[in-house]
């Protein structure tokens, strides 16, 4: 038997404990426990089926509001430089500072993970190769010293 959502599973409950049903019975039968049948008995004797209606579980309401993460990600965009740090890599706790900062809200590192994520950001290995890296000099010393100073396998 599959029921579409909870609250029609709960009143599918109800019906066969008015049948007769026992209530270990019934939590077998759903895959519950004795305790919940239980207290969605006692939630239908005393408001009826608005009783076994579903509630979302809200959590914690966030800190930021929506105007504030996106002027989170334009302060995140312009980069860690601008914000004073010495080189271009977002860590937590530099997001942090910055939250603190502008905002004047605490996050520790897992709270500002999470955020981020719901932001949309991903976790991003920096490269490993230096900005002044000049690939046409990189190619042309392969191409013309490298050979000239390589030494020359012995004869054998």
């Amino acid at each position: 038997m599959s029921y579409k959502n909870t609250e029609q599973r709960r009143l599918a409950a109800m019906t066969l404990l008015e049948q007769g049903w026992s209530g270990s019975k019934v939590a077998r039968h759903f895959g519950v426990t004795a305790g919940a049948i239980s207290q969605w008995k006692a939630a239908y004797r005393q408001y009826g089926p608005d009783g076994l209606k579903a509630t979302p579980h809200t959590g914690r309401p966030p800190k930021l509001t929506a105007s504030q993460l996106k002027l989170l990600e334009k302060l995140l965009l312009r980069g860690p430089e601008k914000h004073g740090y010495a080189n271009g890599l977002w860590t937590l706790s530099r997001v942090a500072v910055v939250i603190q900062k502008h905002f004047g809200i605490t996050y520790d590192a897992s709270g500002v993970w999470h955020m981020l994520a719901r932001m949309g950001w991903s976790c991003q290995k920096p490269e490993r190769r230096a900005r002044e890296r000049d690939e046409d000099a990189i190619v042309s010393w392969i191409r013309n010293d490298w050979p000239r100073i390589k030494k020359l396998p012995k004869k054998r």
